[in-house]
């Protein structure tokens, strides 16, 4: 079990939606909220509500989709609180669009924020974990990290991309580190906005999930040492369905609603 107060978390996407909640919630445990986001304005508005708490919390702006610009804002963070326990990859953004839709500029940016973003944070945070032999590091992926769906092909493959790292660096965590862990987070559908439009036929099992809900799994699952956390529950029936011929694993992604599930698609950028 790992306790959080007194401890320093840095989460990056922190000015809304599960970002946000983070924040609060581990300040709210008595950790220090180490906030990242491309929004200085909003970054702000969530460190007053900490504060307003009694809690303590400290911001900078950070593209992290820029490795020059996690490098300083790394500077700065050790700086104002010293070394950091707990590093959640949150920020996220998704284009929701066909592939032949998709720009380069598009892609690029995708895997910049979704993908890249987690090596740079981790590599400048990670030594002194090692050092200390005592950490925790949350890569926020997604279902679509573990099945592919249209019009997500960029975010599908940046997410899986996530599941990759994520595992391997915990093996090699294993070896060098034992006391620094990893947790692996891969949601469906949230209520953030990011995914506003999106819909799966079949609400029953996979239901859109409440940003609250999933602030808080995360938050526990650091408490608890957990190393996956799969939202909803039928998300965890993924990897044995792969047992079936691609085609009935297809119909029964279609059955389900899920190959259909961002043709109504609308979103706004944002964490997830």
């Amino acid at each position: 079990m790992t306790t959080l107060g007194g401890k320093t978390v840095l989460i990056t996407g922190a000015a809304r939606g599960i970002g946000r909640l983070m924040a609060l919630e581990v300040a709210r445990r008595g950790a220090t909220a180490a906030l990242w986001d491309l929004d200085g304005d909003l970054l702000d508005i969530v460190v007053k509500e900490i504060t307003a708490e009694g809690g303590r919390a400290v911001a900078h702006t950070c593209d992290v989709g820029d490795r020059a610009a996690v490098h300083e804002a790394a500077g700065l963070m050790r700086r104002d609180v010293g070394p950091v326990d707990v590093l959640v990859n949150n920020a996220g953004v998704v284009n929701g669009k066909a592939f032949l839709d998709l720009t380069p500029e598009d892609i690029e940016r995708t895997f910049r924020v979704n993908t890249l973003a987690h090596f740079w944070t981790a590599q400048e945070f990670l030594p002194s974990m090692i050092e200390r032999d005592a950490g925790h590091v949350v890569e926020i992926s997604s279902a679509a990290g573990l099945l592919g769906t249209p019009r997500l092909t960029d975010y599908a493959a940046s997410k899986h991309a996530v599941v990759g790292f994520t595992e391997s660096l915990r093996l090699e965590l294993a070896r060098v580190a034992p006391g620094v862990r990893t947790t692996l987070v891969c949601p469906g559908y949230v209520d953030t906005g990011m995914f506003e439009g999106a819909q799966v036929r079949a609400r029953r099992l996979v239901p859109l999930l409440r940003q609250e809900d999933v602030a808080t799994a995360v938050v526990r699952a650091v408490e608890q040492d957990r190393e996956r956390v799969l939202m909803p529950a039928i998300v965890y029936s993924v990897s044995p369905l792969r047992i079936l011929p691609t085609r009935a694993f297809d119909r029964a992604l279609g059955v389900l609603g899920i190959t259909a599930s961002m043709d109504a698609f609308v979103g706004r950028e944002g964490d997830g």
